[in-house]
Parts: structure tokens; sequence; C-alpha cells
């Protein structure tokens, strides 16, 4: 007959510390950065947490939400020093927006998901403030400060998701290597401009093409006319006429 093994009383468990949304999110980057951003889910997480899927409702309505999470918490590393350095405040802003690039490049998955979350925490914050802070030392007008930090962060995020893809994916190489064969052997009778642009549409390195991009949107931005204010509205748009709805 063998001896009974002792009942252990849940009260006898050492207790769990209470769940809180800046542990969740540590332990989520933690998930992400081991694991990869497909695998971050809730139920993941929660198994990490050794609690339900359900106690995470609490902070996160859906694992869109965790990934927006995730993603202010990697904008802290963003360096907003040049904010407050000498020097002009164009180089200053590109600067700032250069280290963003560059933290999304580092996280491809992560990178791409940017492009269609809406980040609302207190780093994404920080960083709109920041370049928010050098237009206007740059004397740009409020209403366009407003818009214009928006198109530079679409423009910067796109690049930085497209840059990161392309430094993961094995085919980059061979997929360049057929463009440049279809641009050096366009016909000329339906391609004139490319045969005459040849390699110039080739030309430049990724950085020198950004910081072009940049320069090309600051000045813009500079001599456009400030939009007419209207207030804010529902982020749904009309793809057709562009008209928010």
């Amino acid at each position: 007959m063998s001896a009974h093994r002792p009942i252990r009383s849940r009260r006898d468990r050492p207790s769990k510390p209470p769940l809180t949304r800046e542990g969740v999110v540590a332990v989520a980057m933690t998930v992400m950065e081991s694991e990869g951003l497909e695998k971050l889910t809730l139920r993941r997480l929660a198994t990490e947490l050794d609690t339900g899927p359900a106690s995470l409702y609490v902070y996160f309505h859906n694992v869109a939400d965790l990934h927006a999470a995730v993603l202010d918490e990697l904008l802290a590393t963003v360096d907003l020093g040049p904010v407050r350095s000498p020097g002009g405040w164009r180089e200053r802003f590109e600067a700032v927006l250069w280290s963003y690039i560059r933290v999304l490049m580092q996280y491809p998955p992560l990178a791409r998901s940017a492009l269609l979350t809406r980040p609302s925490g207190p780093f994404y914050l920080d960083l709109v403030e920041a370049l928010a802070t050098l237009l206007h030392e740059g004397g740009v007008e409020a209403e366009t400060t407003a818009w214009a930090v928006d198109l530079l962060m679409q423009v910067a995020t796109a690049t930085g998701a497209e840059q990161a893809t392309r430094q993961e994916s094995p085919r980059d190489g061979v997929e360049w290597e057929a463009l440049v064969e279809a641009v050096e052997n366009a016909d000329s009778k339906r391609y004139p401009h490319i045969r005459d642009l040849g390699q110039l549409l080739l030309s430049g390195t990724g950085t020198t093409r950004t910081r072009w991009a940049l320069s090309v949107l600051l000045n813009g931005i500079v001599a456009t006319a400030p939009p007419t204010p209207a207030p804010a509205s529902s982020p749904e748009t009309n793809i057709i006429d562009g008209e928010r709805s």
C-alpha cells in the first residue's frame, strides 16, 4: 500500500506579485525578443505570466493594442538628445527621425506593424513633442506643424519598415539584380525616359536618398501655406474622395 502524498493547500503556495501594465509590457518585450513578434499573443503572454488571457484584457483590448504598447516601449530608446543640442534645427530634426528609423530597423516585424498601429503611449508622445519643438524652432506655423509631424512620421515609419524588411529578406540581392537588369534593358520606345535616366534611377545609397527625401519634405513644409483649421474627426477615411467620414 503506497503512502499518500500530502495535499498542499493553495494557501501554502507563494502568492504571485500583482500584475501591472508596466510589468506585463516588460515580459512582452522579452517574449518578442526571444521568439519574435508573430509569437507575441495575449495567450502566449498569459502563459509566460502564469495567468489567464482574460486578465490581460484589463490592459489591452486585443493583440494590436499589445503590439502598440511594445512599440511605445521601444520608442523610449529613440535619441531625443538633439532637441537640446546646439546647431541648426533641420539637422537636429533629421537626427531625431533617423534615430526613430534605426529603432524600427532593429525589429522588422514590429516595424511593419507600426505602419498600421496607432501608438498613443508616453514615449510616442515624447517623440511627437520633440519633432513639434524643432519645427516650432524653425518658424513653422502651428497649423502646419500639426500635419507636418504626421506626414514626416509616416515617411520615417515606411522607410524603417522597408529597410528592416529588406535586411531580413534572403531574396533582396536577387530582386535588386533583377531591377538593375530591367532598367538597363528597358525598351527605348516603350520606356524612353527610363532609358534616358538609366543608372540615375538606381543611384545613391539608402541613407542618401532618405536624407534627400526628408530635406524635400521639410522644404515643402516650410514653403506651403498652413492648412485650414478643422475640428478633429474620426480616423475613418473615404478612400475615394480622400475626405474623412
